[in-house]
């Protein structure tokens, strides 16, 4: 069964809260509290929950272990997949650094450049490769998914030729709309978009609370 894109976005946010209940040693979680812990509505934890195949007990819940186990599956975690960087900048260099990934079933293997004074330097775990080795990378590694880095300017060009070294799936941190072919996944991560939603949900925070503090000085 296909799982609508929505859950799949709610799905880990479920896993962090289910994680942090099991540290806390618990064993069961209702669909009511992980709704309250997301300001999400019961019945949308229950259906969400409901298209990965588990189902809860009545005045008990969902057994913590047996969801945390199916979410991973469902969003495939539980299988390691090897991915590449494109553009060893501050963003490409922190992202090859961040060992959080594992937990999501993604292993960092390379990176690549272009900029010469950049090639063969160490970060991390990882050396810069230049951008001529990376189709015989892919190819010989069967790498499927690449993470672009790299300024706007260069963003299509590289989309380009990773496509066409065989990548199936772009995850894009340049600030520019990227056109691949039909059989390609792309996902951009919009760091702009993100700030812009904080920025204009913090300014109606403010106004809010400064109403309110209106009307209590009226009274």
């Amino acid at each position: 069964m296909s799982i609508p894109i929505p859950t799949v976005k709610r799905l880990p946010s479920y896993l962090r809260i289910l994680t942090q209940r099991k540290e806390l040693g618990e064993d069961h979680i209702s669909a009511t509290l992980l709704a309250e812990e997301l300001g999400l509505k019961p019945i949308q934890v229950r259906k969400d929950i409901s298209l990965t195949g588990i189902e809860g007990k009545p005045k008990v819940g969902f057994e913590i272990d047996k969801l945390i186990k199916c979410i991973i599956h469902v969003l495939g975690w539980d299988n390691t997949t090897d991915a590449l960087i494109v553009g060893a900048g501050h963003l490409g260099s922190a992202l090859a650094r961040y060992d959080g990934f594992s937990a999501y079933g993604l292993r960092i293997v390379a990176i690549f450049d272009k900029d010469q004074e950049k090639i063969g330097k160490k970060i991390g775990d990882l050396l810069v490769r230049p951008m001529e080795d990376l189709n015989s990378y892919i190819a010989e590694n069967r790498i499927s998914i690449a993470v672009i880095t790299v300024p706007a300017l260069q963003a299509q060009a590289v989309s380009d030729l990773l496509v066409k070294c065989g990548i199936r799936g772009i995850w894009n941190f340049a600030p520019k709309d990227l056109k691949v072919p039909c059989n390609v996944v792309l996902q951009r991560t919009d760091l702009a978009t993100s700030f812009a939603v904080l920025s204009v949900k913090l300014g109606r925070k403010i106004q809010d609370e400064d109403e309110l503090l209106d009307d209590f000085d009226m009274i």
